[in-house]
């Protein structure tokens, strides 16, 4: 027997899958975190960046990085707590465990306040805050908002304190929801979620493992 046919035999073994789902996990966020930052970070590179293409290049290689590994090392840790606490709970998950595992997870990779992680905790907490809106019985619309700052007002940056425990708090809720109430989660982030935490339980060989989604 190959090396090859080896390797696809103990991932496609059920005994391995749990295990298995945090590699994938951290892989579909590593890949998620690059297609959603490198092109935000180009196009704002473009039309609102400063200083030489050099240094533009050098802004828009930083973010993306942060984006990938940070949706990677999230993703990877919050299946890991999920893991080990319904491995404490005799196998069995309760509702719980996305909470917990989703506010350690904030706490620790989003928890650092920075111009990366300040643009995700508020569009997590966006959706938080949304998913209590009472849902219509027809299909999902939406309608564009927007605030303006009066002349002379200077955006302050939030307390880095207090902006921990926002995010803990707001990616604890968001793990929830989705595991529990995902029909109150925006579309779109909906869709993101499930290609972070869903289909990374799903693989049938080496490539759907590591390449590309079954």
């Amino acid at each position: 027997m190959s090396s090859l046919a080896i390797l696809n035999e103990i991932i496609s073994n059920p005994a391995y899958h749990d295990y298995l789902a945090v590699l994938k996990g951290a892989r579909n966020g590593f890949v998620y975190g690059v297609k959603v930052r490198f092109p935000h970070a180009l196009v704002m590179s473009i039309l609102f960046g400063r200083g030489d293409w050099k240094s533009r290049i050098r802004l828009i290689y930083r973010a993306t990085k942060q984006h990938a590994f940070n949706l990677a090392k999230f993703v990877s840790l919050y299946k890991t707590i999920l893991l080990v606490q319904k491995k404490l709970n005799g196998g069995k998950e309760r509702d719980i465990d996305t909470f917990i595992a989703g506010l350690i997870g904030g706490y620790f990779i989003f928890g650092d306040r920075n111009a990366v992680n300040e643009q995700i905790v508020l569009y997590v907490v966006s959706r938080v805050v949304a998913s209590f809106i009472p849902r219509a019985g027809s299909p999902y619309s939406t309608s564009p908002q927007s605030t303006l700052s009066g002349p002379g007002t200077k955006p302050l940056p939030p307390d880095s304190r207090y902006f921990t425990a926002f995010a803990a708090v707001s990616w604890g809720a968001v793990m929830w929801l989705f595991r529990h109430r995902g029909e109150t989660i925006q579309p779109g982030m909906f869709n993101s979620m499930k290609y972070l935490y869903r289909d990374s339980d799903t693989w049938s060989d080496l490539r759907t493992l590591l390449w590309h989604n079954t």
